[in-house]
C-alpha cells in the first residue's frame, strides 16, 4: 500500500495529521501538494518540520510527474491537499487512485466571504463544494472530519447546500 489516507485540509502538515490521523491511518511520510507552498522556501520549511514523519511539499506538477512512483513504493504515505479541488485535480481529473482507499476526509476548510458553514471550522465555497461532488461521482466517499472523533458527516448531508 502506497497512499494510506487521503485529506483535505486548508492547513496542510500540522502536528494533529500525524498524532491523531497517524494512529487511525498508519504512515511513514505525508506528501503534501500546493503550488503556493510549495515555491515559497519558507513556508515549505515550515511544513516539513510541522510532522514527524518524512515531509514532501510538492506542486501539482511535480506530483503528477512522480504519482506513479508513489504508487509503487513500499511507503505508506498521507496525501493531503489544501484545498478540494487540487484533490479533486488528482483523483478525478488525473484518475490518480490511491492503492485500495476510497475515502477523503475533509478537515477544516476557514470561513470566508461566500462560505456556506458546515460545521465549526468547516466551511466552503460552491467551487469547493463542486469538487466535492466530482470527487463523490467518481466513487469517493467524502467524509468532514477536524479529527477521528469528531466526525461531523459525509457529502450526502450536506450536499444539498450546494445546489445537489
Amino acid at each position: 500500500m502506497s497512499v494510506s489516507f487521503v485529506r483535505v485540509d486548508d492547513r496542510m502538515v500540522h502536528g494533529l495529521i500525524t498524532t491523531r490521523w497517524g494512529k487511525e491511518y498508519p504512515c511513514d511520510g505525508i506528501i503534501a501538494v500546493n503550488d503556493k507552498a510549495a515555491e515559497n522556501p519558507i513556508l515549505k520549511e515550515a511544513y516539513m518540520a510541522a510532522a514527524d514523519k518524512k515531509t514532501f511539499v510538492w506542486t501539482m506538477e511535480h506530483f503528477l510527474k512522480v504519482q506513479d512512483r508513489v504508487l509503487s513504493s513500499d511507503t505508506k504515505y498521507f496525501l493531503i491537499t489544501k484545498n478540494p479541488q487540487d484533490m479533486k485535480h488528482i483523483l478525478v481529473d488525473e484518475k490518480f487512485v490511491p492503492s485500495d482507499i476510497k475515502t477523503v476526509v475533509v478537515g477544516p476548510g476557514n470561513d470566508r466571504d461566500g462560505a456556506i458553514k458546515l460545521g465549526d471550522n468547516q466551511s466552503f465555497t460552491q467551487e469547493e463544494g463542486d469538487a466535492f461532488e466530482a470527487m463523490q461521482q467518481a466513487g469517493y466517499n467524502v467524509q468532514f472530519a477536524l479529527l477521528p472523533d469528531k466526525k461531523i458527516g459525509g457529502w450526502d448531508k450536506f450536499k444539498s447546500r450546494f445546489g445537489y
